[in-house]
């Protein structure tokens, strides 16, 4: 990275599959260019794994430009904050030597997920007659109360009094809502209520206004990256719904969950793997076959950040590509784990879906219809040597570039950046 320009103006990050493209790489990468880093959505389901030399750290809440000397790292008023989790990230990075003082801030008004969400979310998985394959976290209890007005915000902290009283609300509305928990479960739900209620004082002086402070950063003519959690597939409106996350993915959520106008985004830059994985339940029109996801998935390391869960692998969907890009208004790609595919022979794209209707190029509405289509696959011969100390376009094999120019056209935007590996090293930055 040494002798790159800074990046001025906003850009934001955003996945474009299902999630675990690799945000978190890109984001670590192109945070030494920026002043400010900022989380626009979701909650500690996500995870972003980053490896500094031999460390490897794994990030849920906190921006990954935290591994960064020096940059403001924000979580917006679209993050659903879980207190208990937060607070263990920070002290693991402290342990571990990150410096985080007046480094962290976070939106008063976002909304905060207590230890009450994750009962509620455990009941209605449990009770769901499709399940959606949550991680478990409280997420989606936590926006239901957000949208249903009744969520608590960092800003109604300031106010002990009131706190105290939204808690036991939420505590009762948990309680009938789970039909009773039972003498064990209620107790270890108050012991960790009080260890959640007990960090008010700890996130006090941390609580900001986001918009504010991003605007004037911007205005200050320094450089502000926005990342979203999650990906485009997994977007509550332009998914494949009903296995969906609770928030909007997709680069529009940015300046909501941030607190600043659209005009002020500069660049929208969409991660995608060089293939295709889900973890959760739902539709994977590319998916291998049952050998090859085996061998994909031990190749590329497709386990869960969060959950430990193994992800569903496929080959690269154009189709979803597509829709991510204009959904998004992307300028530009970034492909991560193109070393992943290095040893294969043969390697794949989905142009279409084949339907008894005929061929579909668009991503459809009709998430259950996905389970029903066949990929069209076009297949392009593979390099079958090793990516990982290509630090050019030019250093790769030629069949590499080839599927990179072919996954340009099919996605619709041009590709600015090559992952070829784990390290921060490992990028290849297209002019």
């Amino acid at each position: 990275m040494a002798g790159r320009a800074r990046t001025r103006g906003c850009t934001v990050i955003v996945g474009c599959q299902w999630g675990d493209e690799g945000k978190g790489k890109i984001v670590d990468v192109l945070a030494e260019e920026v002043d400010v880093v900022a989380r626009y959505q979701g909650g500690a389901n996500a995870g972003h794994t980053v490896h500094v030399g031999e460390k490897e750290f794994i990030l849920h809440q906190i921006p990954s430009g935290i591994l960064h000397p020096g940059k403001r790292c924000l979580l917006g008023n679209g993050v659903v904050l879980d207190l208990v989790q937060f607070f263990e990230e920070v002290d693991a990075l402290q342990a571990r030597g990150v410096d985080l003082e007046g480094r962290v801030g976070v939106s008063r008004r976002a909304h905060l997920l207590l230890p009450y969400h994750r009962v509620l979310d455990r009941v209605a998985e449990e009770a769901a007659e499709e399940k959606i394959g949550t991680t478990g976290r409280g997420i989606g209890p936590a926006y239901e109360d957000k949208a249903g007005r009744r969520g608590i915000r960092v800003a109604d902290l300031t106010d002990e009094r009131r706190f105290g009283e939204l808690v036991e609300r939420g505590m009762d509305r948990a309680r009938a809502r789970a039909g009773g928990l039972g003498a064990e479960a209620e107790a270890a739900l108050e012991r960790a209520m009080a260890e959640a209620v007990a960090l008010r004082e700890r996130l006090l002086p941390l609580a900001v206004d986001t918009g504010v402070e991003v605007e004037s950063a911007l205005d200050r003519g320094e450089g502000v990256l926005l990342e979203g959690a999650q990906g485009t597939a997994l977007d509550l409106d332009h998914g494949t719904y009903p296995y969906v996350t609770s928030s909007n993915t997709t680069a529009a959520a940015a300046a909501t969950g941030i607190g600043v106008g659209p005009t002020r985004i500069s660049e929208v830059l969409g991660v995608v793997k060089a293939y295709t994985t889900r973890v959760g339940n739902g539709p994977l029109p590319t998916a291998f076959d049952p050998e090859m996801d085996e061998r994909m998935r031990a190749l590329g390391g497709e386990f869960g950040a969060t959950t430990g869960r193994p992800r569903r692998c496929g080959w690269f969907d154009a189709v979803l590509a597509r829709h991510a890009a204009r959904v998004n208004g992307l300028t530009g790609i970034a492909v991560t784990k193109l070393d992943v595919l290095d040893t294969l022979a043969e390697v794949s794209v989905a142009t279409a879906y084949r339907t008894p209707q005929g061929e579909m190029t668009e991503f459809p509405a009709d998430t259950f219809g996905l389970d029903r289509v066949e990929p069209v696959l076009e297949t392009l011969p593979g390099w079958e040597s090793s990516t990982g100390a290509a630090r050019s376009l030019d250093d790769l094999p030629p069949n590499a570039r080839r599927y990179l120019d072919r996954v340009e056209e099919l996605a619709g935007a041009p590709v600015r950046m090559v992952s070829v590996g784990t390290k921060r090293s490992q990028i290849i930055h297209v002019e």
